[in-house]
């Protein structure tokens, strides 16, 4: 048979790796996200391990990311992202006030105060069919300005202020008109989906503000070392090297820092438009849409982080050329430094082989000179001997044959000598 790929399985069953289970009105839901990260994960593993001991549940594998299970008067779920870990408690049972005694108060206060990481989103979430008047629903979210729309095509209303309430947590109300049991619940996930993304999205907007002084110095003293460049008086080029590296190190360590951060809010604000986008809003007459509100909020401050981004891009490019401009007048003017010493060279060799020349002239002469006295010495002494010559007459004669011998032997050395060094 054929030979399956060894993740074959583990790929196919990814798509069902969280099925947010159905949810039946009137229900209330609790639910938390915790920013823990990867270097977490054996913490929040081990304490969720102890709250399914507390229930005699058996606890989720090494490898299981999700976790659904009924406990005593409610259910949990425990997701576990690469970033953040979510935990979902529902109960359903009637209610009178629907933000009164929350599913939370039934989870052990003691476990809760131990969950690992640090809380970012804490939602309350309920479904029910109750009609209300616009006074009701107004006092449920303590009079804040509501934000709604009937989703789903006029199967459900929701309603939320987007507000943290006296007990530190979030409201969206839904109004259940006519919704399928898993329909309800996949519309819950998407709810608190569209919260926690947010929010995952927006920890980069304090970071953009942060940076956004330090990215304009360096624009400015990147301008100011431009122009100094490119201003026609003398500069130290050493001293603006250090400048641009200086500059170049701060960029790439500030677009380091921020880059993993940035990244991940474009990938969560895109998860929140998806589910925005599934939740098919229509208009409530003089309310605005949840969409519209995030559009009108969220998006301005996508819009600074992906800007801040975009300049110590910019920036890291400027500082790069303005480097590479620097060296290449730095190489210019080594170059015109080499041109010039290779000429004074040239001048010092030209002069030097003048000298040379005059010395191999001056040297020929004094050979000549003590050799042609040698000869007037060994002519006279030939004289001596009784042979008739003229000592005199055949020193003179010896002089140009001495000079011209001397001269042809200097010749021949020089020529070998050349033909050496080629």
């Amino acid at each position: 048979m054929f030979v399956e790929h060894p993740q074959r399985v583990a790929l196919h069953n990814e798509i069902h790796a969280r099925p947010f289970g159905g949810v039946t009105s009137p229900a209330r839901c609790s639910c938390l996200a915790f920013q823990t990260g990867e270097d977490l994960d054996d913490a929040v593993r081990d304490h969720f391990t102890a709250f399914c001991h507390r229930y005699s549940l058996t606890p989720p594998a090494a490898d299981q990311k999700y976790f659904e299970a009924a406990c005593d008067g409610f259910s949990v779920i425990w997701e576990r992202h690469a970033e953040f870990t979510v935990y979902v408690f529902k109960r359903t049972e009637p209610f009178d006030n629907p933000f009164e005694d929350p599913v939370i108060n039934l989870v052990p206060r003691d476990w809760l105060d131990e969950t690992p990481g640090q809380l970012l989103v804490g939602l309350h979430i309920v479904v029910d069919k109750a009609e209300r008047s616009e006074d009701e629903l107004s006092r449920l979210f303590d009079h804040n300005g509501l934000t709604g729309s009937r989703i789903l095509g006029g199967t459900a209303q929701v309603w939320t202020d987007f507000r943290l309430h006296g007990d530190g947590f979030g409201r969206i109300l839904i109004k259940d008109c006519g919704l399928e049991h898993l329909q309800a619940g996949r519309l819950v996930q998407r709810l608190k989906e569209i919260e926690v993304y947010r929010m995952m999205a927006l920890l980069a907007f304090p970071l953009a503000h942060t940076a956004t002084p330090k990215v304009s110095e360096i624009d400015t003293r990147l301008s100011e070392i431009t122009a100094e460049m490119a201003s026609k008086t003398q500069t130290n080029d050493e001293e603006t090297l250090a400048k641009l590296t200086d500059l170049a190190a701060q960029t790439e360590e500030m677009a380091a820092s921020l880059n993993y951060r940035f990244s991940a809010a474009r990938a969560y604000y895109r998860i929140v438009q998806a589910r925005l986008g599934e939740l098919r809003e229509e208009r409530i007459e003089g309310m605005q849409t949840i969409a519209e509100f995030l559009e009108r909020r969220l998006a301005p401050a996508m819009r600074t982080c992906r800007n801040i981004g975009d300049r110590l891009e910019v920036l890291s490019k400027r500082v790069a050329r303005a480097n590479n401009l620097l060296r290449t007048r730095v190489d210019i003017l080594l170059e015109a430094q080499n041109r010039d010493l290779l000429a004074s060279m040239d001048r010092r060799v030209k002069l030097q082989l003048r000298l040379q020349q005059t010395v191999e002239g001056l040297s020929v002469a004094a050979i000549t000179y003590y050799a042609v006295g040698l000869l007037g010495y060994l002519f006279k002494a030939i004289k001596d001997t009784g042979v008739p010559i003229n000592d005199r007459v055949a020193t003179g004669v010896a002089v140009p044959l001495v000079l011209g011998a001397i001269w042809f032997s200097m010749h021949r050395i020089r020529k070998a000598l050349h033909r050496a060094d080629d």
